[in-house]
């Protein structure tokens, strides 16, 4: 293993959280061809985000245990190495039924570095450095939505097949990178026996602490508020706002340049302002852009910049409480780390799958419907986080 300073060890880590964005979004502009391709319905290619989204949010729940039992990076390697074959596996179906079981199998794999890194950030840092490294974490990672659509369209002007491809070549350097780069943080000292039994345990524990469900809740609403835009591009890009297949970057780059901007003001917050005060301004910030949008989408015309704008800056608002909100929720049960970075996953991706196969269909008839969804999820989020500790400051 080669010692890396912080910065370049953040990158390790958000090359391993990005894989999410990445399987979710390179994809995307290829939905019409798929359709073709695969003789399948805009329904049934909906539904292959589902498909990957809910047997992800599931895993979940077991992969940070399994780190915790059996070591941070042989985790990594078997979840990383099964979504390499996976993703091979989605580059050469022939029908529909074929990518939506190659597409759960990459569900199934695809979440071991999203859990492990989050886990290996609390393991490897303390206090506030802990909060700016999470931060870089997020803005990098943050990049991969704004790059995978624009890489997605490249690659589709090759062949479809190409984007499956790429997936696999992404996975299998991040594999490489963090077998050479990152430590062991789970030494054998410290891991847990790993049984059904310990597990059910330990989430007993986790997810009957009112503190932490109310924390992961509130970021799992949070980041579902701007998900749902992500889960229906296709028809929002597209159809409503008139973009082609290789436009996407239109909304993505705008929305992730927010998320940058919201990790930067969060890692420059850090250490000097409350944790208190950091969250409530952000939940005002996010309210504040949620109104715009309703304003906007039921007053002024259908065009990109109206409509994209408001998005962009939620966002801004949802990265600045991210870190913060992460970090806490991490913070209350420091034995099981590991599984508790798998709860919080899992709510978060939870709320994503109920997104993609129940309220995106339901409102993606009009950029008004999306406005609705997003406030909704806004005020779920701070329904939850306003009864926290954290929020009273205690």
């Amino acid at each position: 293993m080669v010692k890396l300073s912080p910065f370049l060890l953040s990158v390790v880590l958000a090359s391993l959280a990005a894989l999410a964005p990445f399987a979710i979004d390179t994809y995307l502009p290829a939905f019409p061809t798929l359709e073709s391709a695969l003789h399948g319905t805009p329904l049934e290619l909906q539904q292959s985000l589902t498909f990957y989204l809910l047997p992800y949010a599931l895993m979940t729940l077991w992969h940070g245990a399994i780190s915790d039992s059996i070591g941070r990076i042989t985790t990594i390697k078997w979840g990383l190495g099964i979504f390499v074959l996976a993703s091979i596996g989605c580059a050469y179906a022939q029908n529909v039924e074929t990518l939506w079981f190659f597409r759960a199998l990459q569900g199934i794999s695809g979440g071991a570095g999203n859990v492990v890194a989050r886990a290996m950030v609390r393991d490897l840092f303390e206090g506030p450095q802990a909060q700016r490294v999470m931060a870089t974490v997020q803005m990098l990672f943050g990049i991969a939505p704004a790059v995978a659509p624009i890489i997605g369209g490249f690659l589709l002007g090759i062949h479809w097949q190409a984007i499956f491809i790429f997936l696999a070549l992404y996975s299998a350097v991040s594999l490489w990178a963090a077998i050479r780069y990152l430590p062991e943080t789970m030494p054998k000292s410290k891991r847990m026996p790993l049984s059904a039994k310990q597990v059910i345990k330990d989430y007993r524990i986790i997810f009957g602490d009112k503190e932490f469900n109310y924390v992961v809740f509130a970021l799992g609403a949070n980041f579902a508020g701007f998900f749902i835009y992500v889960l229906a591009s296709p028809v929002f890009l597209v159809k409503q706002l008139g973009l082609s297949q290789h436009e996407f970057g239109y909304m993505f780059i705008p929305t992730v340049c927010g998320m940058i901007l919201g990790s930067y003001f969060a890692k420059r917050a850090a250490g000097k302002y409350s944790r208190q005060l950091v969250v409530k301004v952000a939940f005002s910030w996010m309210a504040a852009m949620a109104i715009m949008n309703l304003v906007i989408c039921f007053i002024l015309p259908i065009r990109p910049i109206y409509n994209i704008l408001p998005i962009a800056l939620f966002n801004v608002g949802m990265a600045l409480a991210m870190p913060i909100l992460s970090i806490a929720a991490l913070d209350r049960h420091p034995r099981i780390r590991g599984t508790a970075a798998s709860g919080q996953a899992f709510i978060q991706m939870l709320l994503s799958t109920v997104s993609a196969g129940l309220i995106v269909p339901l409102v993606w008839y009009a950029p008004s419907g999306l406005a609705m969804a997003m406030t909704g999820y806004l005020i779920f989020g701070w329904l939850m986080i306003r009864r926290s500790r954290l929020w009273l400051g205690k």
